[in-house]
């Protein structure tokens, strides 16, 4: 009798657990990330770290990786969004300018970001090819690869670090746009997405990739036999990550950004090859507490002047700088999928 009535008990509780737990998912939020291609591995650790808080507790998440400019668009169009993290501060203006991101989400705590980058050179093992400076991709038979950059935030980033890298070195302004020209008469793919460029290289076309560097720690920390070079003149990639105004689960998306800026989120940045914007932790990982090292350059230097000036000068798809430059040595035009 008492084995019986343990066994009602038994059967009772799990029922009633299975209910509730039915109960939580059902009554649970489910958050849409849109983001650019390189941080999917990241945000995976990330999102599985916030879902053990308890703010995290029934919080399921939807997650679209691709190029960042297109992911852009596609939100504009549409594509179901709660949080963007997308590579360029120019793509989250797209979003501004649609109404779905407020104008001032640079003001937001850590001015709108998750994490930081810097643009490098990865190289075959051994760098045969003897890559240090921006002068040595213009050897005679160096072969670049870098993504599109109609699509591409990546390769939007790798474009101004070439110009910002020849004005630190006293160059002109149309010595500079000059020097990009050239750089892009020596590349050999330019695929849609940094990731979509990662592979390419991997799979052996190329003697240099231009890319982020948490892109290239990815590559050595999957086993690939490569190394990269952080060139002293540089861009300081700077990733937003925003909520968009129309979310019906606006302080949950809220929440887990916060969650991305703390100080346990940011140590996992570090992990990852990104810098992260705590200073603990960029000091942990990088041996430094300076987001921009002598020599590195930001969106904001007076030579650029802010995503919405170089947007319309370098990217702009009829009269940008980019357009005359790819129809000059062949390239694509136009965003690629």
């Amino acid at each position: 009798m008492r084995r019986s009535l343990l066994l009602v008990v038994v059967l009772t509780c799990l029922v009633l657990a299975a209910a509730s737990a039915a109960s939580a998912r059902r009554d649970g939020t489910t958050l849409n990330l849109v983001a650019y291609s390189t941080p999917k591995t990241v945000m995976g650790k990330l999102i599985s770290m916030f879902q053990d808080t308890p703010a995290g507790q029934g919080v399921s998440f939807t997650q679209s990786y691709g190029p960042s400019g297109t992911q852009a668009q596609a939100i504009v169009a549409g594509q179901p969004a709660d949080i963007a993290f997308l590579s360029t501060g120019e793509d989250v203006n797209t979003l501004v300018k649609a109404g779905l991101v407020a104008g001032n989400w640079a003001a937001a705590p850590d001015h709108g970001l998750a994490a930081d980058s810097v643009v490098v050179f990865v190289v075959r093992n051994g760098n045969p090819k003897h890559i240090k400076h921006w002068s040595d991709l213009l050897k005679p038979g160096v072969q670049i690869v870098t993504p599109n950059p109609f699509s591409s935030g990546s390769a939007k980033w790798n474009v101004l670090a070439a110009y910002g890298a020849m004005r630190r070195l006293g160059k002109t302004d149309a010595q500079a746009t000059a020097f990009v020209q050239k750089l892009f008469q020596h590349v050999v793919s330019q695929d849609s997405s940094g990731r979509n460029a990662t592979n390419t290289f991997l799979a052996g076309k190329g003697d240099v990739l231009l890319t982020y560097e948490s892109e290239a720690y990815a590559a050595r920390q999957a086993g690939q036999d490569v190394r990269f070079v952080i060139p002293r003149q540089t861009m300081v990639i700077q990733l937003p990550i925003v909520p968009l105004k129309s979310s019906p689960n606006l302080a949950k998306a809220k929440q887990f950004i916060e969650f991305v800026q703390s100080p346990a989120a940011q140590d996992v940045f570090g992990q990852y090859g990104f810098r992260p914007l705590d200073k603990k932790a960029l000091q942990k990982y990088f041996g430094t507490q300076l987001s921009v090292k002598p020599g590195q350059f930001t969106i904001a230097d007076k030579m650029f002047g802010g995503w919405p000036k170089v947007d319309k000068t370098w990217f702009d798809p009829t009269h940008g700088r980019m357009v005359g430059i790819e129809q000059k040595v062949g390239g694509p035009t136009g965003p690629t999928q």
